[in-house]
């Protein structure tokens, strides 16, 4: 089989086609991925049957997911990089259904101002989205371990303080892994 099909939510299909189509073209051009998108229902169809590398597939999935998950067209083509991934944690697994616990829980992960949020893309260099019941992160392996761990002791409840020290300590490793050590 060389279609696979991810469910986009309505409002982010006019971000994953862009301006004339020009996004969804971009995406094909670079990957030689097909996408078949049902503006109505929110589905995008990928159709690999052309690509010359099908495992691009699994990139372009992870490109729709991530505009699905609230990234913006440049951030989300990171991951068609074979360097960088994307990670989607859903808030719910944290604090079970209720709408006010996700909605609680959301506004502890973005912060005041969006202090937290911006504070974890400045420290780990990863790229985070709060979008509906999920958080999702766009980065390079070590610094997505390094950001999951972070974001795993803020959905568990850890303090603030807590959490932005360990992303302070782990600012070396960072650094180190960026210098190509």
């Amino acid at each position: 089989m060389t279609r696979q099909s991810v469910k986009v939510p309505r409002e982010r299909i006019g971000v994953l086609i862009g301006k004339d189509g020009g996004v969804k073209a971009k995406v094909e051009n670079q990957t030689g991925v097909k996408m078949l998108v049902d503006s109505e229902e929110g589905d995008v169809t990928v159709d690999y049957s052309k690509a010359e590398d099908p495992s691009a597939v699994l990139s372009v999935m992870d490109f729709i997911t991530a505009i699905g998950r609230g990234f913006s067209p440049e951030k989300a083509m990171l991951v068609l990089d074979d360097d960088w991934y994307l990670e989607v944690i859903d808030i719910r697994d944290y604090v079970g259904k209720k709408p006010a616990h996700v909605a609680r829980m959301r506004a502890r992960v973005i912060g005041t101002k969006g202090k937290t949020r911006r504070l974890f893309e400045e420290l780990t260099g990863v790229y985070m989205s709060v979008y509906g019941n999920t958080v999702a992160l766009i980065g390079d392996t070590l610094k997505l371990d390094i950001a999951r761990r972070a974001l795993d002791m803020l959905l568990s409840g850890s303090e603030h303080s807590a959490v932005y020290r360990f992303l302070e300590s782990k600012r070396v490793e960072i650094k180190i892994d960026g210098m190509g050590f």
